[in-house]
This record gives structure tokens, sequence and C-alpha cells, in this order.
């Protein structure tokens, strides 16, 4: 057994941990830092997540200087997304010059790892993190302890090491073993709402080219695709619980089919071959650091999740390495626990018009897609005529999926907006009814059903409601809910018609609730 002494030690060589060791690493000093860097296995990863980036994204990792990791990855230039509901179809093009990319993940992870090792005061160590080492009588994190692959060497502890550091940061993704040994009680746990499918196509034509496409999925969860290669298309399927239990036969007779026709062909054949992977689709809230523990920080998916639909989460770990760099840049060493916790509570809130953007935006999305009820398939229809209106309804939503212009207020405006939309769109708009030919027939609401749409209007609000101010009030929170609440099951979400009457407190509560959350915001993102 042997041990040695760093500045800083990051268990992980992921994005997160990969893109930070390379950061601190340029820091200006004196004397540069000693930096450790671990991974358990230094092989390709072979993973259908953090395949895409978005141009928000791209720019953090210019500022990084890590852009050449994209370099050898067969990356396809990405200008937006095409999203189809039934048989609409919506261009949401990202603004002006802004372009995403869509690659193959291990290359892009082994780019990452290769930027970190070969910077100054780097060693990357494949070995795999067994426990933290907490100081005595103490809540303080002073190293870790490792077993080092492929080092060969006699007796019993001879691949066991020690690695001590003034600060450890742990970045060891969505499985992560030390979530709970950073942050203790305060500790959450990832919701899994659902599995993400994925499976590979070959010579798939999307309906536009270097764009990414959303397809509305009745019954199930949207299907995302996105070109990872000049030949190569993934495909990722939202598989809601509970699981079927034939899913190659579900995937073949229930999703193939809502396909666009030029896809089918290729989906059916790459099924069939069998080659399907399946990763959860994780959420977890992000709590303030520091309160239980002082030296280590949790950093990437161990301590932030969400849903991967709108492929936000790479670019929150690296805007994220981005603002920690900064402030940890200012620190002239980490020894100062203190010092440390102040500047884990400045990055817990200025990382949050990015992150909570993206939370947001990726929940609030995936819930109107996925809703199955009355309610939210008003809202459904609302969202993709809100896009098909065209200027500010188009490209608000564009530059938040990008996260070119990433903003929480701009965010609530246009989920308000959408919302108030779709019930004028209930009033006025044409919609499909039996025909005597047995052909639909499209004719507008009259006069004598306003009574009942007007009590529908109240219905859609609240269900607005019941999906957008939990979303806002998790990223406005900073503390932990109890052990009580957080291990609870959530409670199912009620719709108004369930309940005896509309009365006026629920009227009240449907208005102010909106505005209530958006001068709460104000305080908080301004």
């Amino acid at each position: 057994m042997w041990s040695t002494h760093y500045d800083v030690l990051i268990v992980g060589a992921g994005v997160a941990g990969s893109a930070l060791a390379h950061a601190l690493s340029t820091l200006p000093r004196e004397k540069p830092l000693r930096i450790a860097l671990l991974e358990r296995s230094l092989t390709e990863s072979d993973q259908i997540v953090g395949e895409l980036i978005q141009p928000g994204g791209v720019s953090a990792l210019e500022e990084l200087g890590l852009a050449s990791c994209l370099e050898n990855t067969d990356p396809t230039h990405v200008k937006g997304y095409c999203m189809l509901s039934g048989d609409r179809t919506v261009e949401i093009p990202y603004p002006a010059a802004a372009e995403g990319r869509s690659f193959d993940h291990g290359r892009f992870i082994t780019n990452m790892r290769d930027a970190a090792r070969t910077s100054v005061g780097v060693d990357l160590i494949e070995a795999t993190v067994t426990d933290l080492i907490h100081a005595h009588f103490e809540r303080k994190i002073i190293g870790v302890h490792a077993v080092q692959t492929g080092r060969v060497t006699s007796g019993e502890d001879g691949n066991k090491a020690t690695f001590l550091a003034d600060l450890v940061i742990v970045a060891d993704g969505c499985f992560s073993n030390f979530r709970s040994s950073v942050m203790g009680q305060a500790a959450g746990k990832p919701l899994t709402r659902s599995h993400c499918v994925g499976v590979i196509l070959e010579d798939a034509p999307l309906p536009l080219q270097e764009h990414s496409t959303i397809v509305s999925v009745q019954g199930s969860g949207p299907v995302l695709l996105y070109q990872i290669s000049k030949h190569h298309t993934q495909m990722l399927i939202d598989i809601q619980h509970p699981a079927p239990s034939d899913l190659k036969s579900h995937l073949l007779t229930k999703i193939v089919p809502q396909l666009p026709i030029p896809l089918r062909c290729a989906a059916e054949i790459a099924i069939t071959k069998g080659h399907l992977r399946k990763m959860p689709s994780a959420s977890l809230p992000a709590v303030q650091q520091g309160t239980s523990s002082s030296g280590g920080i949790l950093l990437g998916d161990a301590w932030n999740m969400r849903h991967p639909l709108t492929s936000g989460g790479t670019t929150v770990a690296l805007n994220d390495v981005l603002i920690l760099r900064s402030l940890l840049g200012a620190l002239p060493d980490f020894k100062d626990r203190a010092q440390i916790n102040r500047v884990v509570r400045q990055w817990h809130w200025r990382r949050k018009l990015v992150s909570s953007t993206v939370n947001i935006l990726s929940a609030a999305l995936y819930d109107v897609l996925t809703g199955k009820d009355a309610d939210l398939a008003v809202l459904r229809t609302g969202y993709v005529k809100y896009l098909e209106r065209g200027g500010e309804c188009l490209s608000g939503p564009a530059s938040l999926l990008s996260i070119v212009t990433p903003s929480p207020m701009q965010l609530i405006w246009h989920f308000l907006a959408l919302t108030f939309f779709s019930i004028w769109v209930l009033f006025t708009h044409a919609r499909a009814t039996p025909g005597l030919n047995g052909k639909p027939r499209y004719v507008a609401p009259s006069f004598d059903e306003y009574p009942a749409l007007l009590r529908r209007s109240v219905h859609v609000l609240h269900t607005a409601c019941l999906i957008f101010v939990p979303l806002a009030w998790t990223e406005i929170r900073w503390w932990a809910p109890s052990r009580r609440k957080a291990s609870a099951k959530p409670p199912p979400r009620v719709p108004l018609a369930a309940t005896e009457s509309v009365t006026l407190p629920v009227y009240l509560a449907m208005f102010t609730a909106p505005m209530v959350l958006w001068m709460a915001c104000l305080l908080v993102f301004r």
C-alpha cells in the first residue's frame, strides 16, 4: 500500500471530471496545481447518453479550450430540432450561427481524457475508488482509498493506494457510490420515471438533415433521433413504467408504426437485430452542498440530473466546470474549508441560470409530450401550434433549447404564454369531428359549447400549474427535503375534473399561482 498527496483529487474521468481537471490545470499560478484524476476504467466507453451537445455546450468547450475534443469523433453539425406530432411537422431552428454537435460518445470521452492527461500537473490514474477518507472526529473529506487497475505488485495490499488531497471532487456519474458520503442526510435519491432504450439505425434519412428529431408517440414516451456519424443515427425511445415484458415486440408493434415512413424500415432492421441498450431516465434536484461535510464537492450527474429529452446534461456539466474554475481560481489554496464552503454556496446559485433552464424545460416538455389525459392533450396541441406561429413564439423556445441564451424567466414567460395560447386554441381552432361518410370534419366550437370549454380551460390551467410550479419550486429551494418526505412516493396528480366542484379559491389559486411564482423567481434568478 502506498499514498501520495495532491492539491485536488477528482473521482471520475467523464465529461465533468476530465473537463475540470484540464480547467484547473490552466489556472494562472506560480506553482501549477497537482491534480489526480481517478477513473475505474480507461477503455473507450459505450453509452447511449452524452452523444448530443447543444450550441451552449459547444461554446463552453471552446471557452475551456477543449473544442479540439470534438475532432476525430465523426461529428455531425446540428442546426435545430424537427418535431413531429400526429400529422404536423415543425422545424425549430437554432439562432443564427449557433450549431450543436452529435458524435460518437466513446471517442469524445477518450479525447477529453487525453486532454486532461496531457495537461500540466494532472495525473490520470486507472483505479477504482472504494471509499472516501474522513478526518478523525471532523466532518472533513481528506482523500480516498482506491485499488489500482493493472498495477502488478506482490502482497495482499499491493494494488491498494491512498490518495490524499486538500480538495476532493466526486464526479462519478448517475450511479454515484459516494453521493451520501459527501452530502450526508441531505443526499437525495434519483427518481427514475422511465427508461431510455437506444438502438442505432443505419442509413436512416431524418425528416430534416442536420436536425435532431422528436417524435410524439401515442401511448408512450417521445422518441429522439439524431445522427452520430455519416451512416449511423441514434434512436432513443422513452419507455414508461411498467416496462413491457417483451420489449422487442413492443417496439416493433407500438413504436415503429408511429415513426415517419422513411425511418420504419431501418428501425425494424435495427430492432430485429436486437442490440438494444437501456439506461434509466433519472432526475435529481441539486441540493446546496457544504452543509454536511467539507473538503468534498459533488459534480455532474452525481449531484444534479434531468430527463435527457433536451440533451442538456453535457452543457450543464461544462457550464458548472466553467463557474467552479472561476471561483476556485480566486483562492490562494484549497486548505481553508470555510472558503471552500463559501465557494460552493456561490457556485450553487451562479449555475442556476443554465441548470434551472435546462432542468425545468426538460421535465416540463416531457410531461407535455407524454401526458395521456385530455388536459395535457390540449397543452400538447397548443405547444405545436404555438411554435407554428413563428417569430418570438419559435425563436424564444429555440434559444432555450439550444442553451444559447438560457433564462428561467424567459422559460416561465413562454410556458405561461403557451398555456393561455392553448386555451385560446381550445375556443377558436377547428377540431376533428366524425363526418357522414366516415371522414373527419373540422368544425370550430360553437357559442353554446363555451361554458364547457370555460370549465375545461380551468382544468388546463390547473394542469399547467401542477407541472410547472413544483419544478420551479425545486430549483428555488436550496435545502433538502426531509428523509420521510424524500423516501415517500410522490402523490399522484389529481385532475381537476376529479374534484367535486370548482370553487372560488380554486379559480383564484389558478390565476395567482403563476404571478406568485413569477415574483419568487425574480428574487432568485435576477
